[in-house]
């Protein structure tokens, strides 16, 4: 069975040149997702709907692949940050935060399957946010994005001249929620060799 690869399907999106400013065309794609707020640092409703998705993400995968027998790799975690000022961002004020955070799902994945799955590893393993997540659809559009390398305490700067500066310069303003894509694995990586996908909704003026 060939594997399923959303980083590699979408290579514009989720392997872009470290440092470099773009504007993307984002499809939409189908999520795995939980809604909160706080410090993700410190609060234990962010860490649990981390292991909820990535519990149900494997469960879908593994079920795909008896049921329907095709394989994907699950695909990295997303989230989507808002606060009710800008400053919350690039001055890291992260008490102030809500989030929302995905994972995708490849387009054969439906509702069905989902329900199955999640009533496989509330049997197994029944991590404590199951409940909270839901399967929905994130919509296309245009956004700029970057790839950053380092601590994401770092992020700052790198959102301002995206707001600032870049987007302005393409002739276009701010059209949604804060989307980062983390490609690394936080457990096993260095805070200065942090791969995120920093990447910010908009619509041309």
């Amino acid at each position: 069975m060939q594997n399923h690869d959303i980083k590699k399907q979408h290579r514009a999106l989720y392997a872009p040149k470290p440092g470099v400013f773009a504007l993307v065309e984002v499809p939409t794609i189908s999520y795995l997702i939980v809604d909160g707020h706080g410090d993700p640092n410190t609060s234990d409703d962010y860490a649990d709907a981390v292991v909820a998705l990535f519990s149900l993400s494997y469960g879908i995968r593994a079920l795909a692949k008896r049921n329907l027998e095709r394989v994907h790799t699950v695909a990295p975690l997303e989230g989507l940050w808002s606060a009710d000022e800008m400053e919350a961002f690039t001055t890291r004020r992260k008490s102030d935060w809500d989030w929302t955070m995905m994972i995708a799902q490849p387009e054969w994945i439906d509702e069905d399957v989902v329900a199955e799955a999640t009533r496989t590893v509330r049997r197994k393993k029944n991590p404590a946010a199951l409940e909270q997540v839901r399967f929905a659809q994130h919509p296309g559009h245009l956004a700029a994005q970057v790839l950053h390398v380092g601590s994401y305490d770092d992020e700052g700067p790198v959102i301002a001249e995206m707001h600032d500066t870049f987007i302005a310069n393409e002739g276009c303003t701010l059209a949604g929620h804060h989307h980062e894509i983390y490609l690394s694995d936080v457990r096993k990586t260095v805070p200065e060799k942090l791969r995120t996908i920093i990447r910010q909704p908009v619509e041309r003026l």
